[in-house]
């Protein structure tokens, strides 16, 4: 028998590492001194002890690999295991082959404009949630305001409060100058109806959305839009419905620099 000190050596594995693999049950001792404490190991061992470490070097975790040492497991059952495991490293692969791309885009558009860009673009998941809106073809982007008036009233009448969320949506696929198909949501508490004029449902979640977010004005909001195109074409992806504005600070109220908007595109691997 080979006392655990002798045994981590010729393993190539520690003595902290074997008293761990003690705990959870992956690889006992052959014998415990029961006065000394001392843990002594057999050389027929190594077989399982290297078991142990090539699933740990697949990625698999402790709790895991017990699982595929379980001498009831059948063939079938091992290889879903390496299955999904394999389509999870699949996914991690991916997701770090995006961060490259951006990166790149990012070194790139650096060296391109020699400064730090002035918009910051995150790709985020958007929640559904509920709303009241209401959608018309407007003279132009800032006639939404009135929207937003109608939905309070509308709120007010049948004594419902405004939530937090307050945005638009912008339905045409480009910019217009005017006729422009804009849609104002607000979210609230309480139950509503809707009507002719207001639509009550749940604006759908987004998987994907490529977001920035403006401080200032909404006269310089094209700021924020010029950066989007950019960073979606150069990161593959392509758009894929109607932009949203959402309002974090700000609203119908006078215009002025201190508000936040976030601007988001639903964006798609292209």
């Amino acid at each position: 028998m080979l006392k655990i000190g002798h045994f981590s050596k010729l393993s190539y594995v520690t003595v902290k590492a074997l008293r761990l693999y003690d705990q959870l049950g992956l690889l006992k001792p052959s014998h415990v001194d029961h006065f000394t404490g001392y843990r002594y190991y057999l050389a027929n061992q190594l077989p399982r002890l290297n078991r142990i470490l090539a699933f740990k070097d697949l990625g698999f975790s402790l709790e895991q690999i017990a699982k595929l040492l379980d001498e009831n497991l059948s063939p079938l059952e091992i290889r879903g295991m390496l299955r999904l495991k394999h389509a999870e490293l699949q996914r991690l692969v991916e997701e770090e082959q995006a961060r490259l791309l951006r990166v790149e885009a990012r070194l790139k558009q650096i060296e391109q404009e020699d400064t730090m860009p002035n918009y910051e673009v995150v790709l985020k998941t958007v929640e559904r949630i509920k709303v009241a809106a209401i959608r018309e073809t407007l003279p132009n982007y800032p006639c939404i305001g009135r929207l937003y008036d109608e939905l309070l009233e509308y709120f007010k009448q049948h004594g419902v409060k405004e939530g937090d969320y307050w945005g638009a949506i912008w339905h045409d696929p480009g910019y217009k100058e005017s006729d422009v198909d804009g849609e104002a949501v607000i979210s609230f508490e309480g139950e509503v109806s809707s009507t002719d004029r207001v639509l009550i449902y749940e604006l759908p979640g987004v998987e994907k959305m490529a977001t920035v977010v403006h401080h200032g004005s909404y006269k310089t909001i094209n700021q924020a839009y010029a950066a989007l195109p950019t960073w979606i074409e150069t990161n593959g992806y392509k758009i894929i419905g109607s932009n949203r504005e959402v309002y974090i600070i700000g609203g119908h109220q006078q215009d002025n620099e201190s508000y936040v908007t976030e601007v988001q595109f639903p964006v798609a691997k292209a």
